[in-house]
């Protein structure tokens, strides 16, 4: 249940869904799409502005090699999840040709498209009330302000960027 992001990359990226469960980034998408929220509101940048202030609280944090593992069996059991496709895409760093993402769905390779902004903007869908997305997944596709919540993009088991 892999994903790879290839195409007119810099770097092309293998993502295992199954492992975001412990990343900290990844959203309620009960509730998510349903948020009041800024314009240009990132995820990824709320979560930094909390870890900056704990720091600088005053208390000296603890030594670690820096991997904090936080789960709520709740997490686990009952919510949707899904994370941001924005900082997979930042890290396979596109050429500046790119203009188009091609996401691949299953084995009739039935394909997708939006343009590399939408895609940017998108959640991608890991789990349904805490199970793996196994029969229509590995993942599904929602756009960023969330007009396709009842009836996202399934099947997808592989991004191309073009």
């Amino acid at each position: 249940m892999i994903v790879s992001i290839k195409g007119l990359v810099k770097h092309s990226i293998i993502l295992d869904p199954g492992v975001w469960i412990f990343d900290d980034r990844k959203l309620n998408l009960d509730t998510y799409f349903s948020e009041e929220r800024p314009a240009d509101y990132d995820a990824s940048l709320e979560q930094l502005g909390k870890a900056w202030s704990e720091q600088r609280k005053g208390a000296r944090p603890p030594q670690t090699n820096g991997n904090k593992i936080t789960i709520d069996k709740k997490d686990l059991t009952e919510k949707s999840l899904g994370i941001s496709l924005a900082p997979f895409i930042s890290n396979a760093a596109p050429t500046t040709e790119a203009s188009i993402v091609e996401f691949s769905r299953g084995e009739t390779r039935e394909v997708f498209q939006c343009s590399l902004e939408e895609a940017k903007n998108a959640i991608v869908a890991f789990s349904n009330k805490g199970k793996p997305l196994r029969e229509t997944g590995p993942l599904h596709f929602y756009y960023g302000d969330g007009s396709n919540q009842k009836d996202p993009i399934t099947y997808i088991d592989g991004i191309t960027i073009k």
